[in-house]
């Protein structure tokens, strides 16, 4: 039997039956894997609810099957503790978000330690920043494109130019299709993707920008990952910064 130990980040997590749950996880080893879950009877057993939430980082042991689209966990431990991401309500619904993003960002993706590690850093610096800045995920979610095969092609970022979100590139002229920013969009999009977390701040918005810019990155996921729907929990956060 094939047993595998690894880091893994937890994304997404539904009920099943009464004491049980599947996880979708971003591991280290095997990029995207789902795993069934027994949760434990006991608040001291292994699979305890309370280790499951979004964005936690896990090490885990699991019977790796190639041909089973649910693994099985045989144990599980915290492998990073996260302070505040699940008790802070200006992080709680970004976290939220962002687990949600990634279940669909990440759809098929096998090991890729460089995401991976893009991935566990992102949260990390998240959680333990003391002031989020609104463009977390915004930065984020840019960012994320350069390891899952799309990120725009700045080469050619003109001044006064538009961004062709199927062709991933700017360009002086307005495409022939209708999935493209004007300019001053563009260079909206062309700014957020110089930012890092630690100069993100930088960059003023109001919310009525930030909620439209969260719109345009969904849609050019959209466009990039077969089968990214609507997020049920993009309502939640336009509400929540000013």
């Amino acid at each position: 039997m094939n047993v595998t130990k690894t880091a893994a980040i937890v994304l997404r997590v539904v009920k099943y039956g009464d004491s049980g749950l599947v996880a979708d996880m971003l591991t280290e080893s095997h990029g995207r894997v789902s795993f069934m879950v027994r949760l434990s009877k006991s608040g001291k057993g292994k699979m305890r609810r309370q280790l499951f939430h979004p964005l936690s980082i896990l090490e885990i042991d699991f019977d790796f099957r190639p041909k089973s689209q649910l693994q099985k966990l045989r144990d599980v431990r915290l492998l990073q503790p996260l302070h505040s991401l699940m008790s802070d309500p200006m992080k709680l619904p970004v976290a939220m978000f962002v687990g949600e993003f990634l279940s669909y960002a990440t759809q098929g993706e096998s090991d890729n330690p460089a995401l991976f590690s893009f991935v566990t850093m992102s949260v990390e610096w998240f959680d333990g920043v003391e002031r989020p800045s609104p463009n977390f995920h915004l930065v984020f979610m840019i960012r994320l494109s350069m390891f899952v095969g799309f990120f725009p092609n700045t080469e050619d970022d003109l001044e006064d130019g538009y961004f062709d979100l199927l062709n991933a590139c700017f360009c002086s002229s307005r495409p022939l299709h209708s999935h493209y920013l004007e300019p001053f969009e563009a260079s909206k999009i062309s700014l957020l993707m110089r930012l890092t977390y630690p100069t993100m701040h930088l960059c003023a918005m109001s919310r009525k920008e930030r909620n439209r810019c969260t719109e345009v990155i969904l849609d050019y996921y959209r466009l990039h990952v077969p089968g990214f729907p609507q997020m049920r929990s993009t309502s939640v956060l336009r509400e929540l910064f000013d």
